[in-house]
């Protein structure tokens, strides 16, 4: 048996940032344009506009910068906020990989359980304060 799972982020009982929004930010990063990024996810521009505009209320300050043209052209970049956001984001996807390729290949419910169980003690001395 395999488990599979998604995961976002929440603020203020609104959806923040999860897989899509992250995926956004990356390609907004990599190609300095929401119209390339909403483009490369075949999305609509105001789609992405859309994202970007929750993302950037939610957050404390914005996490994309657009400018507008001039001498050097507009474009569109992260803000630092915006990188931290994402790379947070992409450290809990990693480590969520690891917890469920850990749980991954079992032949039952219980050897699932077992597992958990082992999780759990090893987790045990980090619980919240």
């Amino acid at each position: 048996m395999n488990i599979f799972a998604r995961f976002w982020l929440e603020k203020d009982d609104k959806s923040y940032i999860g897989v899509g929004r992250a995926e956004l930010l990356t390609r907004i990063a990599e190609s300095g344009s929401i119209s390339k990024a909403a483009k490369q996810m075949r999305m609509s521009y105001k789609a992405a506009w859309d994202s970007v505009d929750i993302m950037n209320k939610l957050s404390p300050s914005p996490l994309v910068q657009s400018n507008n043209g001039g001498k050097g052209g507009g474009g569109t970049k992260l803000t630092p906020l915006g990188h931290q956001a994402l790379e947070t984001f992409n450290e809990i996807e990693r480590v969520k990989n690891i917890f469920f390729d850990y749980l991954d290949n079992a032949q039952d419910f219980d050897e699932i359980l077992k597992r958990l169980s082992h999780l759990e003690s090893a987790l045990e001395g980090f619980k919240k304060p």
